[in-house]
């Protein structure tokens, strides 16, 4: 990932020094894209208004930023006034870690993880979450616009780290959403080709829930899509019979099944399916 986003930067004009534990790579990227080298975190680092990290995890990002009581860390090159970038996918608990520790040293923190992958870093078409005082945030702009297409301001340190982890939570159950109900459909007699074309227009676009119900409805507080919670419970548990009746696998179905079934015992059949909505509100006594 950090490959082609480095690259855009040096393509777009940036002066950048580029450093990995693997120094093949480093020399790799030079005589590809070029830009300069480093020998060492320290060297990468001196010198340069912002730093940004691309790495496993925050166990990683930390050890490299703060190092392990070694001089051979990040921290150790960066002046007064600079900016740490974390573009990995990390716990935003620890984001707001490193802040803290970084803050007496007066560097700032911005994380800005991506969505895309390789194939979006290569054509610097990422879209990009940004967290962080505003005013390193806009700091940082230009970087960002060089490597993405789309960047969304999700607030203080740490709540972009946190969005990305809600959106790939949201993308995982998804696809085993998806993967389940289609291994049910074959046992049942579905052909595996038709399911997944008739799932797009069936659940994407102007169907998928966020788009459908979510933000017109539950955020609205409009609640008025017209169908109530207990039909759609009853849909789920159909589905659920269904994958019983052959022996199918719908860990998933059932406890989704489950959730739907509780939710109308407490908030009642006849409420729209949107008002579900109320049952994780109360339980974590917020408002969407």
């Amino acid at each position: 990932m950090g490959n082609p986003m480095a690259g855009h930067l040096v393509k777009k004009g940036f002066d950048v020094t580029v450093y990995d534990i693997r120094p093949e790579m480093v020399k790799a990227f030079v005589a590809q894209h070029g830009g300069r080298g480093a020998a060492s975190l320290v060297d990468a680092a001196h010198g340069m208004d912002v730093v940004i990290t691309m790495l496993p995890d925050d166990k990683v990002v930390r050890m490299a930023v703060l190092g392990d009581g070694s001089e051979n860390c990040v921290v150790a090159g960066l002046a007064k006034g600079t900016v740490v970038m974390d573009m990995s996918t990390c716990n935003p608990s620890a984001t707001r870690s490193l802040a803290e520790a970084l803050a007496p040293r007066g560097i700032g923190v911005v994380d800005a993880p991506v969505m895309g992958g390789v194939v979006f870093a290569k054509d610097a078409t990422l879209d990009i979450m940004v967290g962080g005082e505003p005013a390193l945030v806009e700091r940082v702009k230009p970087v960002l616009q060089a490597i993405g297409r789309n960047i969304i301001s999700c607030g203080g340190t740490g709540t972009a780290h946190a969005m990305k982890a809600l959106a790939n939570y949201i993308n995982a159950c998804a696809l085993i959403t998806a993967i389940e109900a289609m291994t049910i459909g074959k046992r049942f007699g579905l052909d595996a080709k038709l399911m997944a074309e008739a799932l797009i227009p069936m659940c994407a676009g102007r169907n998928h829930p966020i788009e459908k119900k979510v933000i017109p409805h539950i955020l609205t507080r409009k609640f008025g899509t017209g169908m109530a919670m207990g039909f759609i419970a009853k849909d789920v548990k159909i589905a659920v019979e269904t994958a019983r009746s052959i022996g199918a696998f719908a860990p998933l179905g059932e406890r989704v099944s489950e959730l739907w079934s509780a939710a109308v015992e407490k908030l009642g059949f006849d409420l729209d399916q949107t008002e579900i909505a109320r049952y994780w509100e109360e339980a974590n006594d917020v408002r969407l």
